[in-house]
């Protein structure tokens, strides 16, 4: 099991956060978290493992929920009860479905 995260989340304390539940972090560093570590030499410690394959994986989802959001429907979450949200889903996912 793995997390696919953007930039935005790459706290110390996410990262530890996700380490105690045995999950996998894919998240990349911001250019000021580096420096930070590089300036802070041996005792900035080891650079987070990055796995730019799975992160790639990413992207995918991302565009995939991006076409959901186009069917109004779903991006303003109008439809209160899951059942009727999810019948929403369904129908969202026939032409995006058909296309490929």
């Amino acid at each position: 099991m793995a997390v696919l995260a953007d930039r935005a989340y790459s706290s110390r304390a996410i990262r530890g956060h996700l380490r105690r539940r045995g999950i996998r972090a894919v998240i990349p560093q911001p250019a000021d978290q580096i420096g930070h570590r590089v300036r802070r030499g041996r005792r900035g410690g080891r650079p987070p493992g990055f796995d730019r394959e799975t992160y790639k994986q990413r992207n995918t989802v991302e565009r995939c929920i991006n076409r959901f959001k186009q069917w109004r429907r779903l991006a303003m979450r109008t439809d209160k009860p899951a059942i009727v949200f999810q019948a929403a889903l369904h129908l969202a996912a026939i032409p995006i479905r058909t296309r490929s």
